[in-house]
């Protein structure tokens, strides 16, 4: 047992000086007390639930310490010292607990998931690893932008067994980038020892499988926390690497509070007891005597004032409240172009559809794709292109074909296969003011990235107010004989997640401006492009940059006889298919899937009263499905006929063409359909 002059932990103040001792004291101390109070709360009912840092308070005020203040940190769910150190008001902190709408989140997302931008903290997600991709995002634009500035992502050890975790220290190896990754290894994954999650000795030892720097620190002292990673970040501002650092400690409470500590066994808890950060380091500055018991009563004091008045302030706060309105008015942050005070533009887009200008040229869907993405570089120099193979090659459609000479292979970068990581870094990105595109090779792939897409940038601006400034590019959809895991219709995958916007365009003019719009758009835009389309539809397209507005559907037929609601490549097969049967159409490209154009709709419906719902993915599940509910229950006394639906069968698609073929609607459900609807 250490004596009353002695600690559990060795300290080495080095050159530190006394106010930075003291400040590096106060950093922990006040986390800490914090922690007390609201564990008191927490049994009172006044906050619902709880993750406890106790005895892990070292990392968060020492790492965050060593970080400049304006540089990105990316914390997790114990990390209460990074906000503390980044003095953010308790009232505020409390009343984000408390889920009032003084917080950060509007009462929307709970304790620690939840930014906040102006004090460069990014908030998590319960998915952990996601937090890393961010991360090489924003170290990506201090790369870029010559600034010299570092990032700092926190994880668990825990995470470390992610997918996640590779695919962000793998990119960020590639890439040369200047962030911290640092593992808060205590031992447990909730109640899972680290004995059950991996076989290495050291996690910091997994550096090396990715040709990067790897060490380890004692992470209950403050000190060599706070002068390790300083001397990283400072290293890493001049050289841009990427670091992975492992600090070893252990929580003193269960993972949150309900699950307890009944798995650990005594001994465990009693060793880590005598190596507490605050009650070591505390009484290493006594005995040096920097700190007295009277100092010690001050601070603290102080400290028990500033929290019981903050939480006295936030308690006052009434509920929070809100209305539907409201909370779907948060869901985007607001567009160049508002269409609703537009009916200019609205009869614009809804009519047009081949192009007006003088200064018209014949292009085929890919070459105006390609185009909108050059002028889109050249408008926004801030703009980042990304993707497996977009660079020399030009990609596997060739769509950024000698983007490198015009724009150097910084903003026009090749990625690793690591799609959940390279869409994490264009969020990163949005973070310091930089727009992105990611290219899907295939829209199929993007299942991988699913969890960064639906729940980072769907939700971000919703749950905290920042804006994810990113354009995901989707070549989908089959036609093309590449079987069932090249020819998938993702659309739907995404349509059900409120806070993203799916542009799904059917010409070249539509393609060209749409595309430009979404890079104008500061929202997350998922941007379809058909395969069988990109070299077998042309017409004739503006050379000038030009946008069309988000959210409104085009007239592409008018007609008496039947609605049909499509996109995609319906468009040009009902098009074809009312031309062979002699009907007459009111035909509507839907275009813009997220927001859809409902007035267009029940404009065609009002004036038809028989409508046919036409897409190429599979019936069950499909946007189909969810336009018929809207229509049955809004305009259902409009209705001469059942509405109808013409989809493919509810397979993946397969290989063979004609087996291909039959599985999709256009050349035998798509004409029975028609013929049925006209004569019932």
């Amino acid at each position: 047992m250490p004596t009353a002059t002695q600690t559990a932990i060795n300290y080495r103040r080095g050159r530190l000086s006394d106010a930075t001792l003291l400040m590096l004291y106060k950093r922990m101390l006040l986390p800490r007390m914090i922690e007390e109070k609201m564990l008191i709360l927490l049994r009172q009912g006044k906050i619902s639930k709880w993750f406890s840092g106790i005895g892990q308070e070292a990392i968060a005020a020492g790492a965050t310490a060593a970080m400049e203040p304006d540089e990105m940190i990316f914390p997790m769910h114990r990390n209460l010292g990074v906000f503390t150190g980044r003095d953010i008001p308790l009232f505020r902190l409390f009343s984000q607990w408390q889920g009032k709408a003084a917080g950060f989140t509007k009462g929307r997302d709970r304790s620690f998931h939840f930014g906040a931008p102006e004090y460069h903290i990014a908030g998590m997600i319960s998915h952990l690893g996601p937090q890393l991709s961010l991360a090489d995002g924003t170290a990506l634009a201090h790369k870029l932008k010559g600034e010299q500035k570092a990032a700092l992502a926190f994880t668990g050890e825990g995470g470390t067994s992610e997918g996640e975790f590779h695919e962000a220290l793998n990119v960020a190896a590639v890439w040369d980038l200047p962030v911290i990754f640092l593992i808060e290894n205590n031992g447990y994954g909730l109640s899972t020892p680290t004995r059950e999650q991996y076989r290495c000795e050291k996690l910091a030892d997994r550096a090396r499988g990715y040709g990067i720097k790897g060490v380890q620190i004692d992470g209950n002292n403050i000190l060599e926390v706070y002068t390790r990673l300083r001397k990283i970040s400072a290293e890493i501002r001049k050289n841009p690497q990427p670091v992975l650092v492992e600090a070893l400690t252990f929580r003193m409470r269960g993972h949150e509070e309900a699950s307890g500590t009944k798995y650990v066994p005594k001994e465990l808890m009693q060793h880590w007891a005598q190596k507490d950060p605050i009650a070591n380091y505390e009484k290493y500055l006594l005995s040096i005597g920097l700190l007295d018991e009277d100092q010690i009563a001050s601070i603290r004091k102080a400290f028990k004032e500033e929290i019981n008045r903050s939480w006295k302030q936030a308690d006052a706060e009434p509920p929070v409240s809100s209305t539907p309105e409201a909370e779907e008015a948060d869901l985007f942050a607001p567009s160049p172009v508002d269409v609703n005070d537009r009916p200019s533009l609205r009869m614009k887009a809804t009519t047009s559809g081949n192009g007006s200008s003088s200064g018209n040229k014949d292009l085929r869907l890919v070459d105006a794709i390609s185009q909108a993405l050059g002028q889109a570089m050249e408008k926004h120099p801030e703009l980042v292109l990304m993707g497996q193979d977009i660079a020399d090659y030009g990609g596997v459609f060739k769509i950024t074909e000698g983007f490198v000479k015009r724009f150097g292979k910084e903003r026009v970068r090749n990625t690793p296969i690591c799609e959940s990581a390279i869409v994490g870094a264009a969020l990163g990105l949005s973070f310091r003011q930089m727009k992105s595109m990611v290219e899907m090779q295939f829209s199929d792939f993007v299942s991988v990235a699913f969890n960064q897409i639906v729940n980072n940038l769907a939700k971000l601006h919703y749950r905290w107010g920042h804006a994810p400034d990113v354009v995901i590019r989707m070549p989908t959809g089959g036609g093309v004989a590449a079987g069932p895991f090249h020819s998938q219709s993702t659309e739907a995958w995404f349509f059900h997640t409120p806070g993203l916007k799916l542009l799904y365009p059917s010409t070249p003019y539509d393609a060209k401006g749409l595309l430009l719009a979404a890079f104008e758009d500061p929202n997350p835009v998922l941007f379809f492009e058909h395969k069988a389309l990109y070299r077998s539809v042309s017409g004739p397209v503006p050379e000038e940059y030009y946008t069309l507005p988000i959210g409104l559907a085009r007239q592409v037929r008018q007609g008496g006889q039947v609605s049909i609601l499509t996109y995609g490549m319906g468009v040009r097969e009902a098009v074809k298919t009312c031309d062979e049967l002699g009907i007459s159409a009111d035909i509507i490209d839907l275009r813009s899937l997220a927001p859809l154009d409902w007035e267009t709709i029940e404009q065609s419906v009002r004036k038809t009263n028989r409508v046919l719902l036409l897409h190429e993915d599979t019936l069950t599940g499909g946007i189909g499905a969810e336009l018929a509910a809207r229509i049955s229950e809004r305009l259902f006394d409009q209705l001469d006929a059942p509405l109808m639906r013409a989809a493919s069968l509810d397979t993946p698609v397969p290989f063979a063409p004609v087996l291909e073929e039959q599985f999709m609607p256009f050349k035998q459900r798509l004409p029975e359909a028609l013929k049925k609807l006209i004569a019932y």
